[in-house]
């Protein structure tokens, strides 16, 4: 045999034994960090539920100013952005963005939850909002809403239901 066919031989790849224990090891990792990566994950969707209703109480007082006429614009689609080559009115103000505006953003579910947004002298006076996860568990765990306090409360484990003091039944954050 020459030198070179001896070198061929010796060389020798992995073992199955070896490649079973790589891939129970790897296996093993991954049994770890899937559900710190859901926790975070769930984590990360409420901070933008949070966010989302911070933007709507902020967008909700603006228009209030700029169409005091109207009161509160009640509903994501008004505080949304205008059509495309149009300008921004009382009825598709562009405060928000559209992924906001279409109620559904990272994992929840947004929408107006009370009929409190009924004019008063045709002037809508008040509003809630809640944040409903879109798969409890998976998207999110709580439930949170606003309303013109601007204060964000949260629920653990139901959402909040369309009721005189809607969002006086939560738990500020």
């Amino acid at each position: 045999m020459t030198d070179h066919n001896k070198h061929i031989k010796n060389k020798r790849g992995f073992s199955l034994i070896e490649l079973l224990i790589v891939v129970a090891i790897i296996l093993i990792i991954a049994a770890i960090a899937i559900p710190n990566l859901m926790r975070s994950r769930i984590a990360a969707n409420e901070a933008s539920a949070v966010g989302s209703l911070r933007t709507l109480n902020a967008a909700e007082i603006t228009y209030n100013v700029t169409y005091p006429n109207v009161g509160f614009a009640c509903s994501l689609a008004t505080l949304g952005p205008a059509a495309s080559g149009t300008s921004a009115s009382s009825s598709t103000a562009g405060l928000i963005y559209s992924n906001l505006a279409s109620g559904v953003k990272s994992g929840y579910d947004f929408t107006l939850l009370s009929s409190n947004c009924a004019p008063a002298n045709n002037i809508k006076t008040t509003y809630d909002y809640g944040a409903a996860p879109i798969s409890a568990g998976v998207t999110g765990q709580r439930y949170f809403c606003t309303d013109l306090s601007g204060v964000i409360q949260y629920k653990a484990s139901a959402a909040f239901t369309d009721s005189s003091g809607v969002c006086s039944a939560g738990t500020p954050i």
